[in-house]
């Protein structure tokens, strides 16, 4: 009895007819088009794009060089060369990230003890070549300076999932 039910289910082609009966009925349904550039949706505060490299109210970087988001980085997009200060502290002489390679899972920003490196909400931003893409450590504390208040804003809303 199965094979016969089979037979004409293949035969009459009843998955085709369902597949069609769902196109027909969101054919005349209201279409929702977002016109990009004018119209944006909008980003959760948790949303992964340009890093950035932040400050502190003095204006001295955060990083300390502990090379943790260098570690943990999977696509493995991170370079960090620190050596030490004459204070006796250590901080970064080279950081750079290549978006070309980075998967903005985010873990370099989980990972980061002090806060350093961020994952912005922006994510309008390109590169006419694969050397744009290249970030090294004065363009990422560019951006981070340039939406450091846009960054805190983010991070506060994002203080009771943390």
């Amino acid at each position: 009895m199965r094979r016969i039910f089979g037979f004409f289910k293949s035969f009459l082609l009843l998955e085709l007819l369902a597949g069609l009966r769902v196109t027909l009925s969101n054919l005349f349904k209201r279409k929702i088009t977002i016109q990009y550039p004018e119209e944006k949706t909008p980003l959760s505060p948790r949303f992964r794009g340009l890093h950035a490299l932040r400050r502190y109210p003095n204006g001295e970087e955060r990083c300390i060089g502990c090379k943790l988001c260098e570690a943990v980085c999977p696509a493995l997009a991170i370079t960090i060369e620190t050596e030490e200060r004459e204070d006796k502290t250590r901080r970064t002489t080279r950081y750079e990230i290549d978006m070309t390679k980075c998967i903005y899972c985010g873990f370099c920003e989980e990972s980061c003890p002090v806060d350093s490196i961020v994952e912005t909400n922006i994510h309008e931003y390109h590169g006419e070549k694969r050397g744009d893409l290249y970030f090294t450590k004065e363009m990422l504390l560019a951006v981070g300076d340039k939406y450091e208040a846009q960054i805190a804003n983010d991070r506060k809303k994002d203080a009771k999932f943390r």
